[in-house]
């Protein structure tokens, strides 16, 4: 899956890609130390007047101390 993931990225017809980002809310998750994070904002690909807005909220764990890694992602655009 993520082969075709990266496949499918690297194919896409732009040459840039910026962010927006309106939101940033986070929250423990455990006794673990682990935080879910939720991110909301826009997009700009390549010369595109059109911005469009997406979320993602992806899950951090705590690897070695002041170091996290991301369990679980989710990305979404928002059309409409």
């Amino acid at each position: 899956m993520l082969v075709f993931v990266a496949g499918k990225l690297t194919s896409l017809p732009f040459a840039a890609c910026k962010d927006q980002v309106t939101t940033v809310d986070c929250q423990p998750s455990g006794p673990a130390g682990d935080m879910l994070v939720f991110v909301s904002g826009a997009l700009q690909i390549g010369e595109g007047k059109h911005l469009l807005k997406f979320s993602q909220m992806f899950h951090l764990m705590p690897a070695e101390p002041g170091n996290f890694y991301v369990q679980n992602d989710m990305f979404r655009l928002n059309y409409g």
